[in-house]
């Protein structure tokens, strides 16, 4: 069993066409809003992870219009396309959609499907972020990851009180520190229950429960990076109260 899926999510952005091409359909601009890291080259898509690796054929290629990729079905049937429309509009801005589709096998896909959605909403807000304070910059991606989850609501919680949230809106302001990385002081953008998302003057720190998995931060830092900041990151995780 399983099941087909498609989500789309649009937004107009205060960014040039060209400026939403770059951050698209390159791997720094791609590096500098979604997961991993990426190479854009002989007509692929490379996404490198910790110990795996997506590769996507790329469809179609129409500068600043449209861009489009997917991976191959592999024999359980399982796959995912991404497609980009890019729509200039008057006054430097922009209109930008997303579309996700593919297929999830097994009889869990529903609670794939879930976590899924939380991500691509996070990953769509943090690209809408990025275009609106960012634009051609190029971010350092930082991933780092907690203890294994058993008891979400408690990590939620023990997480939003290191934050120094309680019940958390975009738009609020949000102040705390990481030993050894120092002061964030910045702005809630996104959040949902699975998600957070928080930008700052030179930052974009995201907090994500991982699918039956830890839980992780999914940072891309556009400052110093310095060797121990990673090491910052995930003892911050790590410190959390027991989950």
């Amino acid at each position: 069993m399983g099941r087909e899926y498609r989500r789309e999510n649009e937004a107009e952005v205060q960014a040039t066409p060209e400026q939403v091409w770059e951050a698209i359909a390159t791997g720094p601009g791609i590096d500098s809003w979604f997961m991993g890291r990426t190479r854009v080259e002989a007509g692929a898509v490379t996404t490198a992870f910790p110990g795996f690796t997506l590769n996507h054929r790329i469809g179609a290629s129409e500068r600043d219009v449209r861009f489009s990729y997917a991976t191959e079905t592999a024999p359980d049937g399982r796959f995912e396309a991404y497609e980009f429309l890019i729509e200039g509009r008057a006054g430097s801005s922009t209109v930008v959609r997303a579309v996700t589709s593919g297929f999830l096998p097994g009889d869990d896909w529903a609670e794939e499907f879930e976590a899924m959605s939380h991500g691509l909403d996070l990953f769509f807000a943090t690209l809408v972020a990025y275009l609106g304070g960012f634009a051609g910059r190029t971010a350092v991606p930082l991933t780092v990851a907690g203890e294994p989850v058993t008891d979400w609501a408690a990590t939620r919680t023990a997480l939003l009180a290191a934050l120094g949230l309680d019940d958390p809106r975009s738009g609020d302001a949000v102040a705390f520190t990481v030993p050894g990385a120092g002061r964030v002081e910045g702005t809630v953008y996104h959040v949902s229950d699975l998600t957070l998302g928080i930008r700052t003057g030179d930052a974009m720190y995201r907090f994500v429960r991982g699918f039956r998995g830890p839980l992780l931060g999914m940072h891309h830092l556009f400052g110093d990076v310095t060797p121990t900041t990673g090491t910052a990151w995930r003892n911050f995780l790590l410190a959390l109260p027991p989950q």
